[in-house]
């Protein structure tokens, strides 16, 4: 019989913590609280990331977090290396010192990280109680803008045509972004099934890739049925290339944009169906904002860069390291090598294909508060420009 990857490993570290002194105990609501704010225990979320962001769970009332809780997610487990475990979570603070603190709604997924973290000798309990600690009004945290970032559960739901959280309404586009016509899109020869291919030329032109003309953007924007008033879902094989054109598409206009936390194999991960049939999009007549919208979140021109940095903006380089200090260019297209005076490195991947960085163990986006401390790092606070 095969067994799920996940209940695979609850069973392995329950055989492994049975010759382990460490034992899981349950902790109650009234205890949980007097230690939220207590520096040796760590509380710890283990479910999706949407639902420590801030979408609520079915049956809350409230979204988002337990106040001060940090993420470790059973999907993470098959994606670390054994040997290191301790120092993956040592970077989370989390260690054998202190107390750790794990809650989900779904049992199966808090068996999966308790008992591998008992097995490993740290001292475990488990919160049962979340949705009532939800519902009861005790302190939970969530992100602004949570929404941005959906779950395969939501893009499924809406794509049904229901209304998960945060959806008011009808008229939702699915787009599978990466480069090239449908001839040479080789990311949408397998799709989520009613996507629609983004070509990223659309809003982008060769030598250096730079935005193209808003009148260019409107017209291939209108031709593939995108509008400002449209719903649309962004998800990327490369995760990189749906984020670069979410930011485009609110420098346009479109006024609600989400994108898929993960990439298609989260989508395959989660059960979900897939098709490989071309879907061809209904060409609209009227974006209805003039493009761009939003023109304040670009900056142009290197001289429009220098000047903002001169009134105290900070300009951030996401570009992988051997890129910020001048080893590689990174592109074959860009000759010169290095940064902009005074940028600073706010981190980024192996190369510049990549934004490893920034990715959970399984290929999800990381938590605000992990980007935050990345940042923090580097001189980068919160109410900064």
């Amino acid at each position: 019989m095969k067994m799920k990857p996940i209940l695979l490993a609850v069973a392995v570290s329950l055989a492994l913590s049975a010759c382990n002194d460490r034992k899981v105990t349950l902790m109650e609501t009234r205890e949980l609280l007097n230690h939220l704010d207590d520096p040796n225990f760590v509380i710890i979320d283990t479910r999706q990331d949407s639902l420590y962001n801030g979408f609520k769970e079915k049956n809350a009332t409230r979204g988002g977090h337990i106040k001060g809780a940090i993420q470790f997610s059973c999907d993470w487990l098959e994606h670390i290396q054994p040997e290191k475990f301790d120092s993956f979570a040592t970077g989370k603070g989390i260690t054998k010192e202190k107390h750790l603190v794990f809650y989900d709604s779904n049992p199966e997924n808090l068996d999966c990280v308790t008992a591998e973290f008992a097995a490993r000798g740290y001292k475990v309990s488990r919160f049962n109680d979340f949705l009532s600690y939800a519902n009861a009004g005790y302190p939970l945290e969530s992100f602004a803008n949570f929404q941005y970032s959906v779950s395969p559960q939501w893009v499924n739901a809406a794509l049904k045509g229901e209304k998960p959280e945060t959806l008011d309404n009808e008229k939702v586009m699915l787009f599978e972004v990466s480069w090239g016509d449908l001839e040479h899109a080789k990311a949408y020869t397998q799709h989520i099934v009613g996507a629609y291919h983004f070509n990223t030329d659309w809003v982008e032109n060769a030598p250096v890739w730079n935005l193209s003309a808003p009148d260019v953007i409107e017209k291939n924007l209108l031709a593939n049925g995108i509008t400002k008033d449209k719903t649309v879902i962004l998800y990327s094989d490369n995760q990189l290339a749906a984020y670069r054109i979410f930011w485009a598409l609110k420098w346009a206009g479109v006024e609600d944009v989400r994108v898929l936390n993960g990439n298609l194999a989260t989508w395959l991960d989660a059960g979900l169906p897939t098709e490989t049939k071309i879907n061809l999009p209904q060409p609209e007549k009227d974006f209805g904002t003039t493009i761009p919208a939003n023109p304040q979140i670009d900056i142009a021109t290197p001289q429009q860069a220098m000047n903002a940095q001169k009134a105290g903006l900070k300009l951030i380089s996401n570009r992988a390291w051997d890129e910020y200090t001048g080893k590689v260019s990174g592109y074959d297209y860009i000759l010169g090598k290095g940064e902009p005076q005074g940028a600073i490195w706010g981190f980024a991947g192996t190369d510049s294909s990549n934004m490893a960085d920034y990715y959970d163990p399984d290929n999800t986006l990381r938590n605000p508060n992990e980007i935050f401390a990345l940042w923090q790092t580097q001189g980068i606070h919160k109410g900064d420009k």
